[in-house]
């Protein structure tokens, strides 16, 4: 067990500084979808920032159980969006999940996922490319009737992260071999934005990735997209592993700022409030010029739905669809509200004006609609079985729409829809707004992919 003890006391007394803001008044307990599960105080964020408040002397004394407790989180944001007190929960929890870490040592396994291959982007992609290849061997369809290709472990070999979902299985081909690079200057938008396409898009749903660059071109934006980029950072800092979480920074800051541009946009919730929040939140120990590059690209930073409704000709040209372009079948479609695109960027009326600039699609709101589906990034893998409890709740909202697809602008949020209604053996299409909204560009309303 190696750290620093003057390092840990001062990342101490910052945390300090953002708990006594907290009131302890309850009302996380009212939005927590954990809490609504297990109806645990110490589930929810006022009995985290309780347990915190002793920190110095619980992480000596029992170091596991008190990353135990911060890891049963969903990181989600509901209790910050709600807090009247303006409590800042995941920053409190990111940095007090840096210290444990830093304390307690990194886990063997983690340290082999995160540092030996995260860490490194071309291995990653490299790696990823051959897993996808053995993936038939150990899988088999899940259930033919869904709109999205799930699958699952033909035996399960007794790991407790695979349980018995059914997931979206690694594209045969990935994104950045289909399109390894992109560096055209702006059109007749006179704009031109730096593509982030994340590892969820380029991996398992290369296909929003190819609608965003279509949707770009048709707009007439510019594109900058480096190729060999990295992971957000986000799995490590869940983590813990700042390590890993500064190694992947200073990467992609480095790919980024080999160009201008006007934009960074990415149809990915999760990289979006990483990129634009947590890199500036997370990274006081990077190089200083990093920090300022940071920053920069904060500022320059937006969901793929804002930029097109926000910045270019969209409003104009969705009302003049070409006549070939027409239809007269209708789809039903709902829309899950990511909680990071609704909650920690305030983006909610943009991506339902993207699925309703395809007139081919009739949107219909589900009942709460905000609420988390589940999925939480690493939450998911540590427990699958809360995860699967709060994304039922999810799937029965989007089946009582009676909508014959649901879209959502976060490809890990896809990925746990796409599971719930798989095991339900739903027949509803899995799709994000990106998608819908530039099939009606390629004169294809309603295609499923």
């Amino acid at each position: 067990m190696t750290h620093d003890i003057k390092k840990l006391a001062k990342q101490m007394r910052a945390l300090e500084s953002l708990l006594g803001v907290c009131m302890r008044c309850g009302t996380c307990q009212a939005v927590c979808p954990l809490f609504a599960e297990t109806g645990r105080e110490s589930d929810v964020a006022r009995g985290k920032i309780a347990m915190l408040d002793g920190l110095m002397q619980e992480m000596f004394r029992n170091p596991a159980g008190v990353n135990e407790r911060l890891n049963k989180c969903l990181l989600c944001g509901s209790c910050a969006a709600n807090c009247p007190a303006g409590v800042k929960v995941p920053e409190i929890f990111l940095k007090a999940r840096a210290i444990l870490t830093a304390y307690m040592g990194i886990s063997p396994v983690k340290r082999l996922i995160l540092r030996g291959m995260l860490a490194h982007p071309a291995f990653f992609d490299w790696l990823a490319e051959r897993s996808s290849g053995f993936q038939k061997i150990f899988t088999k369809p899940a259930n033919p009737f869904i709109g999205t290709s799930c699958t699952r472990f033909v035996s399960p070999p007794g790991l407790k992260m695979i349980g018995d979902r059914h997931f979206i299985a690694p594209a045969p081909i990935p994104f950045h071999r289909i399109t390894p690079f992109l560096n055209t200057g702006s059109g007749r938008s006179g704009i031109r934005v730096a593509f982030y396409v994340g590892c969820l898009t380029d991996k398992i749903f290369p296909r929003v990735a190819q609608a965003t660059v279509d949707v770009l071109n048709h707009h007439g934006v510019g594109i900058f997209m480096p190729e060999n980029q990295g992971c957000c950072g986000i799995p490590a800092l869940s983590c813990g592993d700042t390590e890993t979480f500064l190694r992947l920074l200073c990467h992609n800051v480095e790919k980024f700022s080999a160009e201008t541009f006007d934009y960074l946009v990415t149809p990915c919730a999760t990289c979006t409030y990483t990129i634009k929040k947590i890199w500036r939140l997370m990274s006081e120990d990077a190089p200083g010029n990093i920090r300022v590059k940071v920053k920069e690209l904060a500022e320059k930073t937006m969901d793929i739905h804002q930029f097109l409704v926000l910045k270019t000709d969209f409003r104009t040209a969705s009302r003049s669809v070409p006549a070939s372009h027409k239809t007269d079948k209708t789809i039903s479609v709902t829309y899950h509200d990511s909680c990071h695109l609704k909650k920690s960027l305030g983006v909610y009326s943009e991506p339902r004006a993207v699925i309703s600039g395809n007139p081919a699609y009739r949107l219909i709101e589900m009942p709460e609609s905000d609420r988390c589906c589940g999925l939480g990034g690493t939450f998911s893998l540590q427990y699958y079985d809360i995860s699967a409890d709060i994304g039922k709740r999810k799937r029965n909202n989007i089946v009582s729409t009676a909508c014959s697809s649901v879209a959502a602008g976060c490809p890990a949020c896809m990925m746990q829809l796409s599971d719930m209604l798989s095991k339900a053996g739903d027949n509803i299409a899995v799709k994000h707004p990106i998608e819908i909204y530039a099939e009606m560009i390629k004169g294809e309303p309603g295609a499923r992919r």
